[in-house]
């Protein structure tokens, strides 16, 4: 929002200089993202007389003048310009002069053998805007010409500068010059004078079809008026062009830069139709009840205002005029409808339109204007009928215009809002002031500037018993919502440096909890064993493969329109890639959530997963550069090596119905006697569909139970043993077991059996075939005994043993070969 200061100036009383208030308003929260001071474009440029203007001896197209510039001597300026001649007021810059808008020194020289001592200037080289093709006449432009010799930036009003402000989203209000003049007045307490408006007094219900009317009405207000008796051709006073080239707006004639006066001044959008081009493209007389709002047809041709010409859909909501599209709805007029130069007739439409509509048609058109910006961030209600009635205003006295009667359909009128205020929600968020009171303590904010505050705002208070009810004024009611709103308006209206620091006492460092240290260490174990971490989206698409992915109810793409059940499967994809990429093998793992719905309510669930497919990265100096495919074995030690480092023992059970693993390599891991995911080799199926070696490993495990199980406090805090120095006494086991018998389940009976003696067993042998049965094998395993305080004997071991070798007879029907 660009703000000019000499504009701001008229609607309240402004004593600070331009860089003073931009900080006042940057501390505020308009930030000034730039500070133009005009006068630059007009220092060492003052009014000159043209005395006398002769053609040039030696060239054409330039003349020669004699101009007064205040001084004693005249001086003698070439010119070019064709409409320079005796007796008009122009701007001269002088010798030394600099002129930014075209980045010129001016300098005295000679053109074509004639000095030349200063340049007479048009509007373009001073930085204005002008139709004029040649110098600034000051007689065509100004009511007196002012005396040569003075500045001339006065004059055309270059004695400005202009704040380019950063409006945020909760703060609409900012983007007209009466809610920067509203703000003003309450950082500074001056008085305000915005200009008088009303709402039209001649005001009709407009009837109009049913579909038109929900939408009208959906959109909240939608009003038109007939003006007779306006000229197209007609171009704006100075003094208004100056406003909107300040404000960044190309005036275009009288008509529509009243409608861009408004809308600058009071933040509401307006619009002109052509009455007689209306008549025209529809072939009758056109009423208001032919207006009407519907959604754009699937590539409905629209020719815009900026000349071109786009397929419209039904994102789009369009104004119609006899269902004929005359305007994107808030965001652009027809080419076909705007104000010409042979307009005599207008419908001033002046609409609330709802944001998601306006942000709709605006990205579906690929147009942003000044008049979409303003309906995308919201506008009050009450300002859309109070900006009809003052372009209504303008149109009378300016183009001395007829006005005729005012066509409105809108929704009911709700009460005002109510927003109560509690003196302890308040002083308990802000604290007390630095300053102190009488008696040394810190100073409580008092009542009376809390109401002066808001009251700057527009507010209006009533006291309750605990605070205040207060009815927030419409130009703020986007933003003021809330009680804690109304807390921050009061904060930065005091100052936010003026309240005590509050923090917590006493203060205490953060810190990881152990169940997050512990996903940092899995985290970091998981990368050290070569597995690459990766993050995929919790959103996907749907898969008739897999019916339980839940549906989200407003996807922007089809791609992510579900919430995941599982993380395996973008890995394969992920693993696919990289193959098909020439990588010699990709081992990644991800901790994420997935999501699962039992009917009444949708759970997450943290999981970690991963795949091992192919090499290793920079792996192959250990094989000479040849590939060597990992078995099951080296894949699933990878795991029990990270499981290890948390002292986590896990078992394995064999796994068989589990469709996403090969039905003999897999392996449900089980710790603490409960399952805690699975392990196994992905399931040739899966292998095929794709594109990936066989020796591919999945493991899925359920994160939660995982780090529960690794911050025991046994686990967790690491406890010192002394190294015994004792000798310790080993035997062999072995015994020939049914081949579906785990040697898990075996380690876990001898370690229960053999305390408190047995420090450690491991299978040392496992044998098939040979005499014995196609359904048994022989399992050996070391077993090594210590004592804690003295060396053992055999008479000390051999109870034990025996305790061990009996458990295993009872427990699994072993046959002990020792």
């Amino acid at each position: 929002m660009r703000v000019s200061l000499s504009w701001l100036q008229d609607l309240v009383q402004v004593n600070e200089p331009a860089d003073q208030l931009g900080e006042r308003l940057s501390m505020a929260g308009f930030e000034v993202e730039e500070l133009e001071d005009l006068s630059l474009l007009a220092q060492g440029v003052v009014v000159g007389e043209v005395v006398a203007c002769e053609r040039h001896p030696n060239a054409d197209k330039l003349s020669v003048c004699r101009v007064n510039v205040g001084a004693e001597q005249t001086l003698q300026i070439v010119c070019g310009a064709k409409n320079v001649r005796a007796g008009i007021h122009v701007p001269v810059a002088m010798v030394g002069a600099v002129l930014p808008a075209v980045n010129l020194t001016i300098k005295a020289g000679e053109l074509r053998g004639v000095s030349s001592e200063g340049m007479i200037c048009s509007l373009s080289e001073l930085g204005q805007t002008s139709d004029v093709d040649g110098i600034a006449i000051l007689e065509d432009l100004l009511a007196m010409a002012p005396a040569p010799g003075e500045p001339v930036a006065p004059s055309l009003g270059l004695n400005d500068s202009v704040l380019e402000l950063a409006i945020t989203a909760n703060r609409p209000d900012g983007l007209s010059m009466t809610g920067i003049a509203r703000e003003v007045a309450a950082l500074t307490g001056a008085p305000l004078s915005l200009p008088e408006s009303s709402a039209p007094s001649n005001m009709q219900t407009l009837a109009t079809d049913q579909q038109s009317k929900a939408s009208m009405q959906a959109g909240g207000l939608y009003g038109l008026t007939e003006v007779k008796n306006v000229d197209g051709s007609s171009r704006s006073p100075q003094w208004l062009q100056q406003r909107l080239t300040r404000a960044g707006v190309k005036p275009v004639n009288a008509v529509v830069d009243i409608t861009n006066l408004v809308m600058l001044e009071q933040g509401q959008p307006l619009h002109a139709f052509d009455a007689d081009a209306l008549e025209s493209l529809c072939g009758a007389e056109i009423r208001a009840k032919d207006f009407g709002l519907r959604q754009a047809r699937e590539r409905e041709l629209f020719k815009g205002l900026d000349g071109r010409e786009i397929e419209l859909d039904p994102r789009v909501q369009v104004v119609t005029c006899r269902d004929r599209a005359v305007a994107v709805a808030g965001v652009m007029g027809s080419a076909e409808s705007g104000v010409c130069d042979n307009t005599r007739r207008i419908w001033l439409e002046s609409a609330l339109f709802t944001p998601a509509s306006v942000r709709n048609g605006s990205r579906a058109t690929g147009q942003r204007t000044d008049a979409s910006s303003r309906y995308e961030k919201g506008l009050p209600r009450e300002i859309t009928l109070l900006a009809a009635g003052r372009a209504l205003t303008l149109f009378r006295e300016m183009l001395d215009a007829e006005l005729g009667e005012t066509w409105v359909c809108s929704a009911e009128q709700r009460d005002d809002p109510v927003v109560t205020l509690r003196r302890k929600s308040l002083h308990r968020l802000l604290g007390p002031l630095e300053s102190t009171d009488s008696d040394g303590q810190p100073e409580q904010l008092a009542d009376a500037q809390v109401e002066a505050c808001l009251a700057a705002l527009g507010c209006e208070l009533s006291p309750a018993a605990d605070g205040w009810k207060v009815v927030v004024p419409p130009s703020r009611r986007m933003d003021l919502l809330r009680e804690v709103d109304l807390i921050e308006e009061v904060a930065r209206l005091v100052g936010f440096d003026r309240f005590q620091s509050q923090l917590p006492d006493p203060l205490q460092p953060g810190q990881l909890t152990l169940m997050q240290q512990a996903e940092r260490r899995l985290r970091q174990r998981l990368s050290a064993s070569g597995l690459q971490e990766i993050t995929t989206l919790s959103l996907t698409g749907a898969d008739d493969a897999d019916p339980n992915r839940i549906a989200i109810s407003n996807p922007l793409l089809a791609e992510t329109s579900h919430l995941r059940t599982a993380l395996w499967l973008e890995h394969l994809q992920v693993c696919q890639r990289n193959l098909q990429a020439s990588q010699p093998g990709c081992w990644v793992f991800e901790i994420g959530h997935v999501f699962r719905s039992d009917g009444a309510a949708i759970n997450q669930e943290a999981r970690l997963s991963g795949v091992i497919c192919g090499d290793r990265r920079l792996s192959r100096w250990q094989s000479s550069g040849k590939p060597e495919p990992l078995n099951y074995f080296d894949a699933r030690g990878v795991l029990t090596t990270v499981l290890n480092s948390f002292g986590i023992e896990a078992q394995d059970r064999r796994l068989t119905d589990d469709a996403r693993l090969h039905p003999g390599r897999a392996a449900s891991v089980v710790v603490e006697g409960r399952p805690l995911g699975c392990f196994g080799q992905l399931h040739p199926a899966l292998c095929e569909s794709h594109e990936l070696p066989a020796e591919t490993y999945l493991f899925d495990l359920e994160l939660t139970r995982l780090l529960e199980a690794a911050t025991r406090s046994n686990r967790w805090s690491p406890q010192f043993k002394p190294y015994s120095t004792l000798p310790s006494s080993e035997r062999d086991l072995a015994m020939v077991v049914p081949r579906s018998l785990a040697a898990g389940e075996l380690l876990q009976a001898i370690r229960k059996a053999g305390k408190p003696l047995l420090e450690s067993v491991e299978l040392i042998d496992r044998f098939e075939g040979g005499q014995l049965g196609s359904d048994s094998c022989s399992q050996a395993f070391r077993l090594r005994y210590r004592g804690k305080d003295s060396t053992l004997t055999d008479d000390m071991i051999q109870p034990v043993h025996e305790k061990v070798r009996l458990a295993l007879v009872k427990q699994f029907q072993v046959e002990l070969r020792s």
